[in-house]
């Protein structure tokens, strides 16, 4: 029964990266080294699973690759501060989270990454649309077959499933593959060589 299950799960998993559109990710790339080259911000947020996967990229791209990047990448989540969330939830309603925080901090030509597994959280939804009106370029990672975030953002990558641990498994791992990319092209630059790891002594 276990195996059958671990061969199904791995199996789901293995169908979203056959379904990953290199062609989608490359541009995702180019619109990182704009930002970087520029001095722009990437927002990354996200609920859930997708609130945790948005704290890891911004620890993965944001510390991650700095070693040899000039300019940084400047990294924000805006699932990071729980104070702050939940004074705008309380206070207002939990729909403007992420696009009140925007108001704040958002700039023409910055970037903002929307992770979710279903595609239609409306305060993920709120903030790709107030990103849009405010100039920004939009970057989601969706699962589920792309629900409404797909035709907000103008760079999607997308995945068929429905499982959120397949769905979310992928998203870290889009992260993973962006920011050791990123540094193995840093380094290269740089004539330090690469490294796939951190903090080894």
């Amino acid at each position: 029964m276990l195996r059958e299950f671990v061969s199904s799960y791995f199996a789901g998993l293995q169908q979203c990266f056959d379904e990953l559109s290199a062609e989608k990710l490359e541009q995702v790339v180019e619109i990182l080294r704009d930002a970087q080259r520029a001095g722009r911000t990437i927002f990354v947020l996200g609920n859930g699973g997708s609130a945790s996967t948005s704290s890891h990229m911004a620890v993965d791209l944001g510390k991650g690759t700095s070693k040899n990047a000039r300019p940084r990448l400047r990294m924000v989540s805006l699932a990071d501060n729980i104070g702050l969330i939940t004074a705008w939830a309380n206070d207002v309603n939990y729909e403007e989270v992420f696009s009140q925080q925007l108001e704040n901090l958002l700039r023409p030509g910055d970037v903002v990454i929307a992770i979710s597994a279903s595609g239609n959280s409306p305060n993920v939804l709120r903030a790709v649309k107030q990103a849009n009106e405010k100039k920004a370029t939009t970057i989601g990672f969706i699962g589920f077959g792309g629900g409404k975030l797909k035709e907000l953002v103008q760079v999607d990558l997308t995945v068929s499933s429905r499982n959120y641990g397949q769905v979310e498994d992928f998203h870290l791992s889009l992260n993973h593959i962006l920011s050791q990319y990123l540094t193995e092209e840093f380094d290269s630059h740089s004539g330090t060589g690469s490294s796939s790891t951190r903090g080894e002594k």
